[in-house]
């Protein structure tokens, strides 16, 4: 009687833990889409600010350009040591961090007067405080949840999508009634104080994490070093990188491209914000959608869409058509962004999930940096973006069809 009474109080007590854990799964999922919707919000709003600098000093599109790229290079660089090191320590110091680095160089921005100060400050110290966004918000969130991890992807992307609808048609509000110099005061303050609450709340995952429809664990994980001798895994980067080249070119240039028919800075920067709402259909939408076909149709449904809206854009010369395409946009931008970080769990599972994700950011970064920089200098050379658009459309394409040689998984999934 003694053993069964003491197994009772065991499992008892275990089952409150696991009710706690359940619980604080919650709160993690609640702080990975704050941390979505801060930092990706800010990073894309980026692109209110080009016609007010263009405005102020006269500087090139490319040049502008140019310091969104490093910092989003640079943040794609530090995600692989972020990655490794969440592994290992879990994300909390991490977030706390980049927290200082996010913040003070959005507030410094306000003070910039020269083209150098631009690319220290937001390519160089604003990047590398959005190095922890991606790689803490979606790795976390996929050592915390195992069987519904696409669905619960899916939501945390949500936070990405719903920064993309606020935070640029606020800051342009803001910079239509205070200036631009200013609006970069309120955001370096306010992005600094989220950062901060939201590293206090994030915590690593327990190592047999009970979450809904967790039963995760790494045995059937791929190491570091198995994972990056496939060819899937290197598929996997390659098309991350033309992926995110044609969506990164979207988000920095379309406002500016919007307002060459739109009059309005303000309805311009509104395009951004449709997309950014269709994005959170398209992200709740995708990890549905992974959940029940698989991680490789949905990416290559993703691509497929991806592609007609850019041909679409090729002949959008009216308003209603650009709000169009940024409609059926926003769906393919917040699908491709989500279902990076289930691919990877699905074929390489959590073992090593953050430096393996880290990995592939990278590529995507190497990609989104080129992009906007190359369009910026068709542009400035050309007088137009139909150039880059096209070569965006020819990128989409060859994404499509790296994705469609991946093979089948060689191990059993790991939910």
């Amino acid at each position: 009687m003694a053993k069964v009474r003491y197994i009772v109080i065991i499992a008892g007590y275990m089952n409150r833990t696991n009710e706690r854990t359940l619980s604080y799964g919650f709160v993690i999922v609640a702080a990975c889409f704050c941390l979505q919707a801060v930092g990706l919000g800010l990073y894309i709003g980026y692109g209110v600010f080009i016609n007010p600098l263009i405005s102020e000093f006269g500087w090139p599109r490319a040049a502008l350009s140019g310091a969104s790229s490093i910092a989003l290079l640079l943040s794609g660089l530090l995600s692989v040591p972020v990655g490794r090191i969440s592994d290992r320590i879990g994300p909390r110091l991490i977030v706390l961090v980049c927290a200082f680095f996010f913040g003070i160089g959005h507030l410094l921005m306000s003070r910039i007067n020269e083209v150098w100060q631009l690319y220290l400050l937001f390519g160089v110290i604003v990047g590398i405080g959005l190095s922890c966004v991606d790689v803490i918000a979606l790795s976390t969130t996929a050592q915390w949840f195992s069987k519904r991890r696409g669905s619960i992807t899916g939501v945390v992307k949500v936070g990405a999508g719903f920064g993309h609808l606020l935070i640029p048609i606020g800051a342009s509000v803001l910079i239509t009634s205070q200036g631009w110099r200013t609006t970069y005061t309120v955001i370096g303050i306010a992005s600094f104080s989220a950062f901060f609450i939201i590293g206090l709340l994030l915590r690593r995952a327990p190592a047999q994490a009970s979450t809904p429809g967790n039963a995760d664990t790494t045995s059937h994980s791929l190491s570091f070093k198995e994972a990056v001798q496939t060819s899937t895994f290197w598929i996997i980067c390659f098309t991350n990188l033309v992926g995110i080249f044609c969506l990164m070119t979207v988000m920095v240039h379309i406002a500016p491209h919007a307002s060459s028919m739109i009059d309005s800075p303000t309805k311009a920067a509104a395009v951004i914000s449709v997309i950014g709402f269709t994005s959170m259909g398209g992200r709740l939408l995708t990890g549905f959608v992974i959940d029940r076909i698989g991680s490789k149709l949905t990416t290559i449904f993703c691509y497929i869409l991806l592609a007609i809206v850019l041909l679409w854009l090729q002949i959008a010369d009216a308003p209603w058509m650009l709000f169009l395409f940024a409609v059926f946009y926003g769906v393919a931008h917040g699908g491709i962004f989500t279902i990076v970080s289930p691919i990877v769990a699905d074929y390489f599972g959590i073992k090593s999930h953050g430096v393996l994700f880290g990995i592939v950011v990278l590529f995507g970064t190497v990609g989104g940096s080129i992009g906007p920089f190359l369009s910026g200098f068709i542009f400035d050379s050309t007088g137009s973006y139909d150039l880059a658009f096209w070569i965006c459309t020819a990128m989409s394409l060859i994404g499509l069809i790296m994705i469609m040689t991946l093979k089948p998984r060689a191990h059993k999934p790991s939910n």
